[in-house]
Order: C-alpha cells, then sequence, then structure tokens
C-alpha cells in the first residue's frame, strides 16, 4: 500500500475540487496513483468537473498553434463564460490542447466521432494480422478489444497520450484543468495543416537521371 501523504492529499484536492477526506480516501482506494484517484472520484459524483457534463460551453477560444512554418493547427475549446475565456491558465490550456495536435496528429476529437468504417476496416486489418500470427480463433475478439483502445489511442485526441506526460491522456489533463478553472470544458473541433499534405510528390528516377547524365559526358 502506497503512503498517502498530506501534499498528494491537497494536489489532489486542487485538480478535482473534492473534499480533504474525499481526496485521502481515493487516494487509499487507488493505492496512491492519481489518475485512478479521479476516477473513483468521478464515479462517486464528488469531482467538482464531473458535475458539470449536463452545462453548457459555448464561450471559449480558437486557439493557434505554428511549428516550424510548417505544421500549424487551429483548435476550438469551450467553457462557460467570457470571462474565464479570458484566464490565462485557460489560455493555457488551449496552447497546450493545439501543440498536441500538431505534435500527435489525431483526426478526431473523441471516439464517438470516429466512421463506423473505419472502426471496421481497423478491425478487419488488426483480424488478418492476429491471424497471421497463430493466434486462436476462440482468443480475436478479446484481443482485438485491446488493439482497438491502441487505436483510438492514436486517432483520437482525448485518448492520447499527453505529449508534455505521458503517464496521463489528454483527455485527464483537461478535466484536471477544468476542475482548478471551475468551469466545463471541451475541445469543440480543430484542423491541422501540413505544408506538402495531399500533394503526390515526384519521385526522381535516379538511374534514368544517371544514365542522362552520363550520355551527356
Amino acid at each position: 500500500m502506497a503512503e498517502i501523504t498530506a501534499q498528494m492529499v491537497k494536489d489532489l484536492r486542487e485538480r478535482t475540487g473534492a473534499g480533504m477526506m474525499d481526496c485521502k480516501k481515493a487516494l487509499a482506494e487507488s493505492n496512491g496513483d492519481f489518475a485512478k484517484a479521479e476516477e473513483w472520484l468521478r464515479k462517486k459524483g464528488i469531482s467538482r468537473a464531473a458535475g458539470k457534463e449536463g452545462r453548457v460551453a459555448a464561450e471559449g477560444l480558437v486557439g493557434t498553434y505554428v511549428h516550424g512554418g510548417r505544421i500549424g493547427v487551429l483548435v476550438e475549446v469551450n467553457c462557460e463564460t467570457d470571462f474565464v475565456a479570458r484566464n490565462p491558465d485557460f489560455q493555457e490550456l488551449v496552447k497546450d490542447v493545439a501543440m498536441q495536435i500538431a505534435a500527435a496528429n489525431p483526426k478526431f476529437v473523441r471516439r464517438e466521432e470516429v466512421p463506423t468504417e473505419n472502426l471496421e476496416k481497423e478491425k478487419e486489418i488488426q483480424r488478418e494480422l492476429l491471424k497471421q500470427q497463430g493466434k486462436p480463433e476462440a482468443m480475436l475478439e478479446k484481443i482485438l478489444v485491446g488493439k482497438m483502445e491502441k487505436y483510438y489511442e492514436g486517432v483520437c485526441l482525448v485518448d492520447q497520450l499527453w505529449v508534455k506526460d505521458d503517464k496521463k491522456k489528454v483527455g485527464d489533463m483537461i478535466t484536471e484543468r477544468a476542475a482548478k478553472i471551475g468551469e466545463k470544458v471541451t475541445v469543440r473541433r480543430f484542423v491541422r495543416y501540413e505544408v506538402g499534405e495531399g500533394i503526390e510528390k515526384k519521385k526522381d528516377d535516379l538511374a534514368a537521371e544517371v544514365a542522362k547524365t552520363l550520355g551527356q559526358a
């Protein structure tokens, strides 16, 4: 059993807005794991951020991030009030989300947005790979569950590991910040541009180029 210190309780309280005793119990139940403790609090309805699901977040910011002049991101992050949209903590969150999108190149915000045909195609690919690896037919569906979780981690923003701390997911990071800010916070949409993306690049035929050079010699 991990030792639960006063500082750990304080940190969890600041993240979630829950009471000290609830935070201490959550950490004890989760053996000191902050992510699991936050999840425990949310399931109990104790976390301040958990109570915001029914509220409307229609304010916010459109954040931008450009990396090296080659990758650019626009992202809309919503909160409940214009006051919070001007808050430095919220603005930092928007910037962090934009940087995540630039670095990790997600395709969707959350897994509910992934088209069914994309999921079925991925399952078909993974199922075939498992068969080639000689996995028992009876085990395929169970293994596929884990494979699809990894797929979501790759293509869904909130399921990705946060580039600044790979021990937590982007969704958990946003929940923590929302608890600190005191309002519901959601990522609505984004677009990512990369120089040359979608353009069919010409591939030089090295052998033909060498022959041409030799012919001119």
